[in-house]
């Protein structure tokens, strides 16, 4: 069996400073108390607030600005879709907007991948559809539905559709075990992706992006459904 990870100081301390930083305890714009009087109400080593603070500025949540102190970045503002994944373990509201995001730009995707799919893209969809439809357990079946939308991005021949849709997954990763719902029969998970994908087969743009919009709206309603978020 293998062993799981200690949670270390480090760690604790980051996600109490994360925590504090996300419900406005530390406001955007905000410079925090000088290290030593900070770690010595946190009860650490200056050292241990050294690493955390590494951390939270690789996060985008801080930035220091050497000889006048460490502030809160306006993530808000000037944070990037990279803050998603920890601001969704932070407050799964935030999958609501992301859906909408989702829904939009995934059939706009398969619009494009209708109009653009080579023949060998249009076989690979076909391939991996029936994967789908061939995975054992919810959890497969997602992984093999998230596998033809990656496909679908690169078939439009548009790189930055496909970091999109790289980015828009990335952001529900941490939720991925409670969102489920839509993959747990593989043929019906496999018969909701199917028009999608003949249309696009098809080079038919205008179906294959009313097909889409009609997926991601189905599978986000399960999803949030089973989530509890209106």
């Amino acid at each position: 069996m293998e062993t799981l990870p200690r949670e270390t100081i480090v760690d604790v301390l980051e996600n109490k400073l994360r925590e504090e930083i996300l419900t406005g305890s530390h406001p955007a714009g905000s410079y925090l108390p000088p290290e030593r009087e900070l770690a010595d109400g946190y009860g650490v080593t200056r050292t241990t607030l050294k690493h955390a603070f590494g951390r939270l500025i690789q996060s985008g949540l801080l930035e220091t600005r050497h000889g006048v102190g460490t502030r809160v970045r306006d993530f808000a503002r000037l944070g990037g879709a990279d803050l998603l994944p920890m601001l969704v373990r932070h407050s799964p509201g935030w999958l609501g907007e992301i859906f909408e995001v989702r829904r939009s730009i995934g059939a706009l995707i398969a619009e494009r991948a209708a109009m653009r799919a080579t023949p060998e893209q249009r076989d690979e969809l076909r391939t991996l559809l029936a994967a789908v439809g061939e995975a054992e357990g919810g959890n497969d079946v997602q992984l093999a539905d998230i596998e033809v939308h990656r496909a679908l991005a690169r078939a439009t021949g548009n790189r930055v559709y496909t970091l999109l849709t790289n980015t828009l997954f990335n952001a529900y990763v941490p939720m991925r075990a409670h969102l489920v719902g839509p993959f747990l029969d593989p043929q019906v998970a496999h018969g909701r992706l199917e028009p999608v994908v003949a249309a696009v087969g098809s080079g038919d743009a205008k179906a294959a992006r009313e097909a889409a919009d009609a997926y991601l709206a189905d599978t986000e309603r399960i999803m949030l459904d089973g989530l509890g978020i209106a």
